[in-house]
């Protein structure tokens, strides 16, 4: 029954969708060091992006569960439904907050009384349980969800090197501006709901149209973004080649969805963004072992 109960609430959150946000925490570790990051610090850094988004997802789902009920799509949520109950969850959302704390707390290069990470700690908190009101007044809501992730590769940073970089922030906005962007992609199957319930989606507030365009700007600016952390960094061959699969993937998801067809959304959304943010990982931990570098 318990295990049941566990496996409900993965659901619930989608677990799996922890993949989106994980290989760019773990890029900001690799980054920051240049080099491996210990099994220690991989561990505790995998555990607090958990913890965080475990929580984050939760608290969505808690906060929008009149919401969910309402809309036909998501109606058939747990807890709309009823499969778990609204107490159950926050009992997760403390046991998940816990785990961040103890995962910040393990992460300290600098052998600080208090760390760093567990100092920035409330901005996280702050910002993950803000997103999920932002909808009921500003477009500007994913924005929000894209920082509520992009404090990921940050946290890592300083979690292994003990201090905030320029090249930190840029990673950050990357994933700001990447998150941000496939995320207004998901608001367009919401479009007629989100509309008459007064939802700030930019599909809302702007149309299906504009919402696709402000996607693929942002898209591009991800690209830039990842260009200039490359050139900071002074990275070589494969970080490059991963940048340019990742501009080729955002490409053909853009070309998957029109104002007139969403049908192809679901593989936009969840198989091309799962791809890509695995795939930068990889490079760039490929580019780290090998380090070839582009002689100008």
């Amino acid at each position: 029954m318990a295990f049941a109960r566990v496996r409900h609430f993965g659901e619930m959150i989608k677990f799996e969708h922890t993949v989106f946000a994980l290989p760019f925490a773990l890029m900001g570790a690799f980054l920051a060091k240049r080099n491996f990051p210990t099994g220690y610090e991989l561990l505790w850094i995998t555990l607090a992006m958990v913890g965080a988004r475990t929580a984050a997802m939760a608290l969505n789902r808690l906060i929008d569960r009149h919401i969910d009920a309402r809309n036909p799509r998501t109606a058939g949520r747990h807890l709309p439904k009823g499969i778990l109950s609204v107490a159950e969850v926050w009992v997760y959302v403390a046991l998940s907050w816990a785990l961040l704390l103890i995962a910040a707390w393990q992460l300290n290069p600098l052998d600080l009384p208090v760390p760093l990470t567990v100092k920035l700690m409330p901005i996280a908190v702050l910002v993950l349980t803000l997103y999920s009101y932002t909808k009921r007044f500003t477009w500007a809501c994913h924005l929000v969800l894209g920082l509520s992730l992009g404090l990921a590769p940050v946290g890592s940073w300083v979690g292994v090197a003990g201090r905030v970089e320029l090249p930190a922030v840029i990673l950050g906005f990357v994933v700001i501006a990447w998150v941000a962007g496939f995320d207004m992609i998901y608001a367009c199957q919401d479009y007629e709901f989100d509309r008459k319930e007064g939802i700030h989606s930019v599909p809302a507030i702007f149309g299906l149209k504009w919402a696709l365009v402000f996607s693929g700007l942002l898209h591009v600016l991800t690209i830039v973004l990842l260009v200039w952390d490359g050139l900071l960094l002074g990275m070589g061959y494969f970080y490059w080649l991963g940048i340019i699969l990742a501009a080729g993937i955002l490409i053909y998801e853009h070309s998957l969805v029109t104002p007139t067809d969403l049908s192809k959304l679901d593989a936009a959304f969840f198989n091309m963004n799962g791809i890509l943010s695995v795939m930068l990982f990889v490079f760039t931990f490929a580019d780290i072992i090998f380090g070839l570098k582009i002689s100008l």
